[in-house]
């Protein structure tokens, strides 16, 4: 026999995406890629006028540079409602952004063979 809180659905996660967004659809901008870094602006005294949604994004981003897949993982919300979040976010101040740190360039084989040469020869 099963009890009556087995059957119980969970309401917290049915929360509608476009009831996030306040019935925005999603931006076709590029201005946020996957790896898009995020951090929260300094001094958040406003910080309490935003939504549930909003107001812990800016929290989750207060302790450094997150992506913006990274921050769609930890608020485990589709990656179209972060980024119709942060764009929101960003015209009001409340984060900043910037590109992800290019690939370092690969040094040319040459020159790594000269270096290793020069050791070989000095230190045999």
């Amino acid at each position: 026999m099963t009890t009556s809180e087995e059957h119980e659905p969970e309401f917290d996660a049915l929360v509608r995406p476009y009831v996030i967004t306040n019935g925005r659809g999603f931006s076709d901008s590029d201005r946020f890629d996957l790896v898009t870094l995020v951090t929260a602006a300094p001094d958040q005294q406003r910080k309490a006028h935003l939504g549930p949604e909003k107001r812990e994004l800016v929290e989750l981003c207060e302790g450094g540079y997150l992506s913006v897949a990274e921050i769609a993982g930890h608020m485990k919300l589709p990656i179209g409602i972060i980024k119709v979040l942060l764009t929101d976010l960003a015209e009001d101040g409340y984060i900043l952004t910037r590109a992800p740190i290019p690939p370092a360039q690969l040094a040319d084989i040459q020159v790594l063979q000269e270096v290793l040469d020069g050791l070989q020869a000095r230190f045999g």
